[in-house]
């Protein structure tokens, strides 16, 4: 579930691209997440969920190399 901020950037991102629903959009970025390749990859794993968050919450600590 994305809440109302998050929902914000994926529509902003989705309506740059054209794109017609939000499931094209997630779909998309999941399928870019996928296959990721080089450094990307590399930085990706090992993680705890809330270190992948869209936006940044408030009062949290900004994960680790980003």
């Amino acid at each position: 579930m994305l809440n109302a901020e998050e929902l914000a950037v994926l529509d902003a991102w989705r309506f740059e691209r054209r794109m017609p629903t939000r499931s094209n959009a997630v779909r998309e970025l999941f399928r870019r997440g996928l296959t990721m390749t080089g450094d990307d990859a590399d930085t990706v794993g090992g993680g705890r969920s809330a270190d992948f968050r869209v936006l940044p919450t408030r009062n949290a600590p900004k994960p680790k190399g980003r």
